[in-house]
């Protein structure tokens, strides 16, 4: 038996040879790109699973002249969706061979910006995934600031603009779907709690409130609309407030899981039942949401796809501009879906 030490190392023309591909064929299948046919895929994955093929990544960067980590911008991780997509980033840039830096921003001044982004490029960052969601103004530095960067970025929860790329879950499909089902559970006075609605995620979901009622010849005023913090708290205190303006509501639409909580508590106080008197919906789908009493009819978004999917979409957009390709900028959306639990009842 050979030891370890003094067998022949594995290199991808070996790959290739065997597998009777090119090396650019055996470089797509490792990087898991999906122009190549599933036999060839297959049949290449095999062969590298015989061989015990391991790519160097410290060889691969030195030939390809690139590093193999992806910058990614955050602003904190108290909200559990971006904590979610993070998961997802990591899960697909290590599956990718990817190493990922992270920079959390304090604050959306230009300086910070300015700071967090000449970091990364120090470390020679392939590209960028910018997490830290949308509020307010805080993207306006893009003008004059994003076609100066020398590498691919990509936005997640972004409104769509144009030269830009973005990948993000359809807010408004997701609360045009949730008022839907309130609607056919014969619910005609529909509430809305929102998120803050400097965030345009939470903009998102109420103008999909406001204009499927609207659609359907019902009451969308902003009266009816009390704003959160995403906090159950907040979903609390929106709640009363909504009863006090909209006391004979049947059905309210909240903007995440953890404020729908809170308004599932307050109506247990108030001696309101779910769902006879009041259904509720909520958005995100958090694995706990099952759990509450009644369990939540919510708008699941798969955090989890849109952070591999950033990945997945960063790493074209590199390779392409390796191989002096046009990158189109796109604005990309992952469709949200219903769960429909106890929180909700036709009557």
């Amino acid at each position: 038996m050979i030891p370890a030490e003094h067998r022949k190392r594995i290199t991808i023309k070996d790959v290739a040879q065997a597998a009777g591909v090119s090396t650019q064929t055996v470089s797509r299948v490792m990087n898991k790109f999906s122009y190549v046919s599933e036999e060839t895929r297959q049949r290449v994955e095999a062969v590298v699973e015989q061989l015990g093929y391991r790519p160097s990544t410290l060889a691969r960067s030195l030939i390809q002249q690139r590093s193999y980590t992806l910058g990614v911008v955050t602003f904190g991780l108290k909200y559990i969706g971006p904590s979610r997509t993070l998961n997802g980033v990591a899960d697909k840039a290590d599956e990718l061979g990817y190493m990922l830096l992270m920079k959390e921003l304090d604050n959306f001044d230009i300086n910070s910006i300015d700071d967090v982004i000449d970091s990364l490029l120090a470390r020679q960052v392939d590209g960028i995934i910018w997490v830290a969601p949308e509020i307010g103004n805080n993207h306006s530095w893009l003008d004059e600031r994003l076609e100066k960067i020398p590498v691919p970025v990509l936005f997640l929860a972004m409104e769509p603009r144009e030269g830009i790329s973005s990948v993000a879950t359809d807010n408004y499909q997701g609360a045009i779907l949730a008022v839907q089902h309130l609607l056919e559970c014969g619910r005609t006075k529909i509430g809305h709690i929102s998120g803050p609605l400097t965030w345009w995620e939470a903009d998102e979901r109420k103008r999909g409130w406001r204009d499927t009622l609207t659609k359907a010849g019902l009451d969308a005023s902003d009266q009816h609309c009390k704003e959160g913090n995403w906090s159950s708290a907040s979903g609390e205190q929106a709640f009363i407030q909504l009863l006090e303006v909209y006391p004979d509501l049947d059905a309210v639409f909240v903007g995440n899981d953890q404020m729908a909580l809170g308004v599932l508590r307050e109506a247990h106080r108030k001696g309101i039942k779910i769902p006879e008197q009041l259904a509720v919906i909520g958005f995100d789908n958090l694995p706990e949401s099952a759990y509450f009493y009644p369990s939540l009819t919510t708008i699941s978004q798969d955090l989890q796809m849109l952070g591999e999917q950033s990945v997945q979409y960063i790493v074209e957009m590199i390779q392409a501009r390796q191989g002096n390709q046009s990158v189109i900028a796109q604005s990309r959306f992952i469709q949200p879906c219903l769960i429909v639990r106890e929180s909700t009842k036709r009557v």
